[in-house]
């Protein structure tokens, strides 16, 4: 086992996260023995360090085989770890590849108050057809009520929330089909979470439609969304067959973004 030289190196600590690394897929269940050999301490040793791990939450101990296996500490410590993580760099190669798929722009923001923020944009690398950008980039801030990517994080908000954050909105038109009522858009957003995905056609600018699917951390939270840009000069087809183009690609890119941030959805 390597020392460090330093004073501050402590090799009791070593020891202990020798132990709980010696436990993964291919070797969930182990004993006393197998951890003595791993570590390179005496069984006695060993059995001190896992009493203590045990105790603290961090192994736990099967009453019938008298093995260990990891307890659900290190499931805290790994849901930790994951949440620290910068919510962009988790997601960028995920956004890239549904840009890539789509050909089209591919954004993710996340709400503040009545708006949502643009945090990452990626273009297609296979071709750029979105004739319309807005001027749009990272740090960019648009109303949440009449953008895809707003309603579909709004639509996850607490009602007494929502209900506030739609009062406050002053809900002008900008696009064709902007919705301007706001019981009107509390039902657009009561169907977004339904199905799940949010849908801008012309309500943010005349031509442009989006697509849109919120992102959850490992509580369920939506934290943010992802969506697929497309302007009608790019793609003239309905609504509806543009929506079965796209929406497959984009529930799966907003469910391995939430997986990656420690979602387990129920299915």
């Amino acid at each position: 086992m390597t020392q460090a030289a330093s004073g501050d190196f402590s090799v009791s600590l070593e020891r202990g996260l020798t132990i709980l690394s010696a436990f993964g897929a291919s070797r969930p269940v182990l004993g006393i023995a197998d951890l003595a050999r791993i570590a390179g301490v005496t069984k006695s040793t060993a059995h001190r360090y896992v009493a203590t791990l045990a105790h603290l939450g961090y192994l736990q101990q099967d009453p019938d085989t008298r093995k260990y296996s990891l307890g659900p500490k290190v499931a805290d410590l790994g849901f930790a770890a994951i949440e620290s993580m910068d919510l962009t760099r988790v997601a960028a190669p995920l956004l890239q590849s549904l840009a890539d798929e789509t050909g089209f722009t591919v954004s993710m923001g996340v709400c503040e108050s009545r708006d949502v923020v643009y945090v990452d944009r990626r273009r297609s690398g296979r071709r750029n057809v979105l004739a319309i950008d807005l001027n749009l980039h990272v740090g960019s801030r648009l109303p949440a009520y009449c953008t895809a990517l707003g309603k579909a994080i709004l639509a996850f908000r607490d009602p007494p929330a929502l209900r506030q954050i739609i009062e406050r909105s002053d809900l002008a038109r900008r696009g064709p089909n902007t919705i301007t009522n706001r019981e009107q858009l509390m039902a657009a957003l009561a169907k977004v979470r339904q199905t799940g995905i949010a849908v801008n056609d012309e309500e943010l600018a005349p031509g442009l439609r989006s697509f849109a699917a919120p992102i959850r951390d490992r509580t369920g939270e939506v934290i943010a969304a992802v969506n697929v840009a497309v302007h009608l000069s790019a793609a003239p087809a309905s609504l509806e067959a543009l929506t079965a183009q796209i929406e497959p690609h984009l529930r799966r890119t907003a469910r391995e973004i939430s997986q990656r941030l420690g979602h387990r959805s129920e299915d």
